[in-house]
């Protein structure tokens, strides 16, 4: 399953959409504007919200909770480290691995793929391209993307 996230570059809060191969909507994502830190609602085709991810504001490095109706689900935090950034995935079982000067990442779970990132180039806004192996991974898969690319624009 592939699933396609364009941002759009003006824009006043998180607002986008999450398509599919053939370019049907899948999900949308939108960012609360008025909110202490980045807060996240994804929504599937129905309207209904999958998930929700919200910035931990009092900690040391930055830290976001993804959360499935009103239980937190996994913690992503940035480790602190010198050449490449490093993600804590704590709560799925998985880790993140890749290369933050590419933006090409993996998701894996005990050595095997979960989901792989890789941001198009050359592109209006930022565009990325998530390739989920199994579908009933791809709302936590997403959500994990989204975090990465928070942290990645924090820094910008």
């Amino acid at each position: 399953m592939k699933l396609y996230m364009k941002q759009k570059i003006f824009s006043w809060n998180d607002r986008f959409l999450i398509g599919d191969e053939e370019g049907r909507e899948c999900y949308r994502v939108e960012g609360e504007l008025f909110s202490w830190g980045h807060k996240l609602h994804i929504y599937d085709v129905g309207g209904q919200e999958v998930a929700f991810l919200q910035q931990k504001l009092m900690s040391w490095l930055p830290t976001y909770l993804i959360y499935q109706g009103e239980t937190q689900v996994a913690q992503i935090t940035k480790k602190l480290t010198f050449l490449r950034p490093r993600y804590i995935l704590e709560g799925l079982g998985w880790e993140i691995e890749g290369d933050a000067w590419a933006h090409d990442y993996r998701i894996v779970q005990d050595g095997v793929t979960v989901a792989e990132l890789h941001k198009e180039w050359f592109t209006w806004g930022d565009s990325y391209a998530l390739e989920i192996v199994r579908p009933e991974d791809a709302v936590l898969a997403l959500c994990v993307a989204l975090v990465v690319d928070c942290v990645l624009d924090a820094n910008d």
